[in-house]
């Protein structure tokens, strides 16, 4: 599988549509020029473009990206609702898998002040067949039309499951006071619970303060390949997308006469199924979540949709304070959409740029803590959904590994890995298949012992059938780091490397791609390994 890497990210602050007095073009340049910064490259890098904006003529993109440079290189532009940006970042991706080397993710907005509202009235609304379900439901008021949607998805889950207008409120609470440490956020202010409740009721459970706003604004991610990534030296700030998934509306959208569903409830439980299904990793793994709070009910319901928590369990995640720092999960440590500000085009690469922010230790003041896993959700209604995984990409880009030798021996004795050292020996001077051959590679095993103890293996395929040596001179590629009361799950099969690694259960320093490789080779030997310890 081709791994796929952001290098750089940059985004302008978030602003009420009019506030600025230039355009989406000088937007544009901003959030290019500080991604291009932040990765250390010039636009004759890029080799392609993907542009995401909803309210625009054709080419906006062109005429955006002219302003840093007019390079001839091919963009596309596209339109998805909400979810827009991410969707310029989902096939940024597709185009580094399929070749290309780096490729620019744009997205951006110039916008108007108060509600959206439709701009055709001589064509079908996209929307139509939504709107008339949410009108035969429970019919329709002078609200706006996204508020009354997403509020009466709120509704529901209060009837559905006993939430009260407090859970969303508190939603809002957390989201304002993460965003007064963001310089990038749209409003800075810290609300009290009671002045967000107490604030003019917009729909339903939603007063004002739960609602985002409309915004001004642009954010860039530069996509690389990891020959890109290595050939410039950029390892130490490579984020890695370990998966990205788009889902739109099925059926049940309609058929289930839903009102959470009509919002999007199953496209993002389907499009996150699968990213958790394909990267190996559960919702429960993830430290650090940017979601689409354009309401904070639609965070609410996000929450079980994502599998953060189950069905009906969102008001109890959210009372235990399991939504900020100190708590399972710290969600929209940005602001979100409800302070950041919403700017349509720009927010899925804004939730890019605050996540590899986090990811690499850079969020400043509003960092979440040991943050290693982090997920992305992005919506719009008509509809399109899209999440995804990110990890750093090259834990430590030192390879150097400082081996301390046992007290007890020097050649490994006295660890519990030891004799499985041997056995895998015996299985690659045996192996009838060439199966090494999948897996060239210099591997270094640093194994640490309950009593700080360090052992150290050079698990080297490069050449022939491989040798295994204890504390060999040889230059690892990659290096496994992992306690020696872990070390036989790992072996045996009961746990996944990939899933080991997310849990800070086994730690990796240099080629992660390589290491990944460990996963198809514990199905390999898995069986052999078990076999022969039987009868030890």
């Amino acid at each position: 599988m081709v791994r796929v890497f952001v290098v750089g990210v940059g985004m302008t602050k978030f602003e009420k549509p009019g506030v600025r007095q230039d355009d989406y073009p000088e937007f544009a340049k901003e959030a290019i020029e500080k991604a291009l910064y932040d990765s250390k490259l010039n636009i004759k890098d890029i080799e392609l473009a993907t542009v995401g904006y909803v309210y625009g003529d054709s080419t906006c993109g062109q005429r955006a990206i002219y302003e840093v440079g007019m390079t001839g290189v091919p963009i596309f532009n596209l339109n998805n609702n909400c979810s827009t940006g991410s969707s310029a970042l989902l096939i940024a991706k597709q185009f580094v898998e399929s070749g290309k080397d780096c490729v620019l993710a744009l997205g951006f907005e110039k916008m108007e002040r108060g509600s959206l509202t439709s701009k055709f009235t001589d064509r079908t609304n996209p929307m139509d067949k939504h709107v008339t379900l949410m009108a035969d439901l429970v019919g329709l008021n002078e609200a706006p039309i996204t508020a009354q949607m997403f509020g009466n998805a709120g509704l529901e889950h209060m009837k559905k499951y006993g939430t009260k207008p407090e859970h969303f409120a508190k939603i809002a609470y957390k989201n304002h006071k993460h965003s007064v440490n963001n310089p990038n956020s749209q409003f800075r202010e810290e609300y009290s619970l009671e002045k967000i409740m107490n604030s003019p009721v917009v729909f339903g459970p939603l007063t004002k303060l739960q609602c985002c706003p409309t915004s001004d604004g642009a954010a860039a991610a530069i996509i690389a390949s990891e020959r890109f990534v290595r050939s410039h030296g950029l390892e130490k700030q490579a984020v890695e997308i370990l998966g990205i998934e788009m889902a739109t509306d099925t059926p049940s959208t309609f058929a289930e006469r839903s009102l959470m569903k009509l919002v999007g409830y199953d496209m993002t439980k389907n499009a996150a199924e699968r990213l958790f299904h394909k990267t190996g990793v559960k919702p429960t793994d993830v430290q650090v979540v940017e979601l689409h709070d354009c309401f904070s009910a639609n965070e609410l319901i996000t929450y079980e949709a994502l599998g953060l928590c189950p069905p009906g369990k969102a008001g109890e995640l959210i009372d235990r304070g399991d939504n900020t720092y100190g708590g399972k999960y710290v969600i929209n440590p940005s602001g979100g959409l409800i302070s950041k500000g919403h700017p349509l085009g720009a927010t899925g690469l804004a939730q890019c740029a605050e996540l590899c922010w986090q990811l690499r230790g850079e969020a400043g003041a509003r960092q979440v803590p040991g943050a290693r896993l982090a997920l992305q959700h992005n919506i719009g209604l008509g509809g399109a959904v899209v999440v995804a995984l990110y990890a750093k990409g090259f834990p430590s880009s030192n390879n150097n590994v400082n081996v301390r030798k046992t007290s007890s021996s020097s050649n490994g004795e006295g660890f519990i890995v030891t004799p499985y050292m041997k056995i895998l020996e015996q299985i690659m001077l045996i192996d009838p298949d060439n199966t090494v051959d999948k897996f060239r590679g210099v591997y270094g095993l640093k194994v640490i012992k309950e009593n700080g103890e360090e052992g150290f293996w050079i698990i080297n395929t490069k050449t022939g059938k491989g040798t295994i040596e204890f504390n060999s001179k040889v230059k690892p590629d990659v290096t496994i780091i992992i306690k020696d009361n872990d070390i036989i799950e790992l072996f045996s099969g009961k746990i996944n490397p990939q899933k080991a690694f997310f849990q800070g259960k086994v730690k990796i320093q240099g080629n992660i791609g390589l290491a990944m490789k460990l996963t198809e080779l514990q199905r390999i030997v898995k069986q052999r390994i078990v076999n022969i310890t039987a009868k030890l």
